[in-house]
């Protein structure tokens, strides 16, 4: 280490050092990381395996009493996440005041209480045992219109019309679909041009951060769990090739959930 007027020098050895002493750090950090997985999947091993013999049906008819209570909880935790996302829906209404939304995977109809006075609602939603807690809020939410409620995979709307609502929305929802892409091109064909689609979506987080550890590690476990939920998704890049002609979107970290989604991405999309 040299001095020069002041100005401290470190020797092309010392820098050297200190990158090979990083580059070890990652590299060890990464096999930790990778080592737990396998841990955690070795656990999980036997009830992947329960899955293929039928018990998943099964599961299938339990989730959606967890997923309602889990909601309730985290409703209330981004309740100004929501607030400030839905605010401005009223922009994509017609001439006439009138408002077509589509939800995609609404589940048990969390986000209804967001949505303006007389707009008229469409649910899809692939699990048909959530409808007892879907309609439990529609009765709840009367401000509201509910035209139909359709069993349908976000990747294929195919009962409904090409160019046909005037809004789309879409919150934690693509983490367990099947195919990102192919979910956002159905929304962007039943969207009449200027309608807009909404997200807010838990994403996977800095690699060099304990939460992607954490996500890494457990996700496994938390797709069993979640119902195919997947925490790894760098879902923003899926919207930016989306082809919408405008892309709002903000990172946000939710601090009051869990660690391991408290990365997310919220705003919408114009077509």
């Amino acid at each position: 280490m040299a001095s020069i007027s002041g100005v401290i020098f470190l020797s092309s050895e010392g820098f050297s050092a200190e990158a090979t002493s990083r580059v070890f750090l990652r590299k060890m950090r990464t096999c930790l990381m990778r080592s737990c997985r396998l841990v955690c999947l070795a656990l999980v091993a036997p009830f992947y395996l329960l899955q293929f013999i039928g018990l998943r049906s099964l599961y299938k008819r339990v989730f959606p009493f967890l997923a309602n209570t889990i909601t309730i909880t985290y409703n209330d935790k981004m309740h100004n996440f929501k607030r400030e996302l839905f605010r401005n829906l009223a922009r994509f209404a017609n001439a006439d005041g009138s408002l077509r939304l589509l939800e995609i995977g609404c589940g048990s109809g969390a986000n209804f209480r967001y949505y303006p006075y007389g707009c008229a609602v469409i649910c899809t939603e692939p699990n048909p045992h959530m409808e007892p807690y879907l309609r439990l809020s529609m009765d709840a939410n009367q401000h509201l219109t509910y035209e139909e409620v359709l069993v349908l995979p976000g990747e294929d709307l195919r009962d409904v019309r090409d160019e046909s609502v005037d809004v789309v929305v879409c919150t934690l929802v693509l983490c367990s679909v099947n195919d990102v892409g192919r979910v956002l091109q159905e929304a962007r064909r039943v969207l009449r041009r200027g309608g807009a689609l909404y997200f807010l979506e838990h994403v996977v987080s800095d690699p060099s951060t304990w939460t992607y550890f954490c996500q890494y590690v457990f996700e496994p476990l938390w797709y069993l769990l979640g119902d195919g939920c997947t925490v790894t998704r760098a879902t923003w890049r899926n919207l930016e090739a989306a082809g919408f002609a405008e892309l709002h979107l903000r990172h946000i970290e939710a601090q009051e959930v869990s660690l391991m989604i408290r990365p997310h991405i919220m705003g919408y999309s114009i077509k």
